[in-house]
């Protein structure tokens, strides 16, 4: 989680605030400098932040259930900007924010109304934290439809996104082809959203519907679901770990062959000498014709035999 953050917030700052407004020509180069220089820079903000929400007595129970209270009302908005052609920009800044003044709004009062006062206990119960969350959610999602159903209607043409994607140096080198495919996309990004439904369905509507026939949980049986949970949290733990070291074992069979090499002072000769030479990088200027169009000319146009030219008759003699 800690790298996850580091690498989205040093992104955010480096493409979407010095490339688009600081420095538009930056290199390649230049914007991994700026991303290491914040990820030092967040991580030593965030180091000392942790420090004071400690001597607050705020633990990370707390501080976890907290942020859905602060950032719940950006989901809904920004899932409409995704998939939705006539969900509005404005509407969604608007939702946003007023969804978060509505929720810390119904998070303070509920802490009154159950506790009796507003203290860091109080407004760390279950209850007051539920509350702040869905408050959060539902409000902003529900102010972002009717914006842009009513006052600002919009039709993206979702087709258009990538003329405004630019790449670093317009290099796509480190692309393959599956990665330019875009029938392959499309079926990954299926793939994807099929899953998504499924395992957002059964998070959230039916693990909990589980835990009703229980009622008050037994010991035998508090000590299955605890069971059950340490489970899920080993098998992402390992699958995370281990399935990007299985995708990336050539690379690192690579890497570990030359670090041995060196230590031992081995002179290797070139190793893919045999290789065919790499294609140039292609950008965004350079289009090739979709095969489907070069193998319909072939077929259009059928190669012409020249017949030989009949010799005149100085030069039959």
């Amino acid at each position: 989680t800690g790298s996850a953050e580091s690498i989205a917030v040093s992104s955010l700052v480096a493409y979407d605030i010095y490339r688009e407004y600081i420095n538009p020509e930056a290199t390649g180069a230049k914007i991994l400098w700026v991303s290491r220089v914040v990820i030092v820079l967040f991580g030593i903000f965030m180091g000392l932040f942790s420090i004071a929400l400690n001597a607050m007595g705020l633990n990370l129970g707390w501080v976890y259930l907290f942020m859905g209270v602060v950032i719940g009302s950006a989901v809904i908005p920004l899932w409409n900007m995704m998939t939705w052609s006539k969900a509005s920009g404005t509407g969604a800044v608007i939702a946003a924010w007023s969804g978060l003044v509505l929720a810390l709004i119904g998070w303070l009062v509920g802490a009154k109304i159950q506790g009796g006062s507003v203290t860091v206990a109080t407004l760390g119960t279950n209850e007051v934290m539920l509350s702040g969350n869905l408050i959060a959610i539902f409000s902003s999602g529900i102010i972002h439809y009717i914006y842009s159903k009513f006052i600002d209607p919009q039709d993206y043409d979702f087709s258009t996104l990538n003329e405004n994607i630019h790449l670093v140096e317009q290099d796509l080198s480190g692309l393959g082809e599956q990665q330019q495919d875009r029938k392959v996309l499309r079926h990954a990004k299926r793939w994807i959203a099929r899953r998504g439904y499924l395992l957002t369905f059964v998070k959230i509507i039916v693990w909990p519907i589980l835990s009703i026939p229980a009622g008050v949980f037994t010991k035998p049986y508090f000590a299955f679901w605890v069971l059950v949970s340490i489970a899920w949290g080993f098998g992402a733990a390992i699958t995370i770990s281990i399935l990007p070291l299985f995708e990336s074992q050539d690379e690192i069979g690579k890497v570990c062959s030359g670090m041995l090499n060196y230590i031992l002072c081995k002179k290797v000769e070139e190793t893919y000498a045999e290789e065919e030479p790499a294609a140039p990088a292609k950008t965004l200027e350079e289009e090739e014709p979709a095969p489907q169009a070069a193998k319909a000319l072939e077929e259009d146009e059928p190669v012409k035999e020249v017949e030989p030219a009949t010799p005149s008759g100085d030069e039959a003699a």
